[in-house]
């Protein structure tokens, strides 16, 4: 039986796992209960009344996170010509299609792909590398695009891609516990509202089943639902 350490206990108990808490008294919770040496991710996790089975019931889409993500996301750009020029002038950390034979060799050290239209047919190609990493450009998430300066903007700014998992969960980095609280309160406010206006047509019964947020090592601390239903 798996047994927790001293300071998670510590921790867990400062939280009533029989109650839901207002987002921002949860998230007090999650800050003071952090206690690893490094900056801790705060996580949220939602369970949804989605059947992910069925195609017309896959929850995904971007939010970006008003205060930033808490981490340096490392941008390629796979564009020619001024859709390059345009990337560069954006802040992407690298740019071109010459990237496409080096990550074919083995190189795969960014964080986010975004690329023009015209160059799918090649990076198409990358399908087997970068499909298991989750790092394949796709028109739904907005990486697949000619405006290549807002999204490379939005991306270094804190836009996250989220997708429902097969047991209709989903899960997202909102922030760091070194944030305020208020920082992190904007980002989990702007994610739930993200969340509500991805509801399927085809979802019936309740939507938002259950919110919890934590920190990395710390204990989940749940939310009050009502307000999503």
């Amino acid at each position: 039986m798996k047994t927790h350490g001293k300071k998670f206990r510590a921790a867990a108990e400062k939280v009533n796992a029989a109650a839901t808490y207002a987002p921002k008294a949860a998230l007090e919770l999650v800050k003071s209960g952090a206690f690893a040496k490094f900056d801790e991710t705060v996580e949220i996790a939602v369970r949804l009344g989605v059947d992910p089975r069925h195609a017309d019931q896959v929850v995904r889409g971007t939010v970006v996170l008003p205060a930033g993500t808490g981490k340096t996301i490392r941008v390629l750009v796979i564009a020619v010509g001024e859709k390059a020029n345009e990337a560069q002038a954006a802040g992407a950390d690298f740019v071109g299609a010459e990237y496409i034979q080096k990550i074919k060799d083995g190189w795969t050290d960014f964080d986010v792909m975004i690329a023009t239209p015209d160059q799918m047919g090649q990076v198409g190609q990358l399908g087997r590398v970068l499909g298991p990493r989750g790092l394949m450009p796709n028109p739904k998430a907005g990486t697949v695009t000619f405006d290549v300066a807002r999204a490379v903007k939005e991306t270094k700014a804190g836009k996250i891609e989220f997708r429902v998992d097969k047991a209709g969960n989903v899960q997202a980095a909102i922030g760091k516990v070194s944030f305020g609280l208020d920082s992190l309160e904007t980002n989990f406010t702007a994610f739930m509202e993200q969340i509500m206006r991805s509801k399927p047509a085809a979802a019936k019964g309740v939507y938002v089943r259950t919110v919890a947020v934590s920190s990395t090592m710390g204990p989940g601390v749940r939310i009050d639902t009502n307000p999503y239903r």
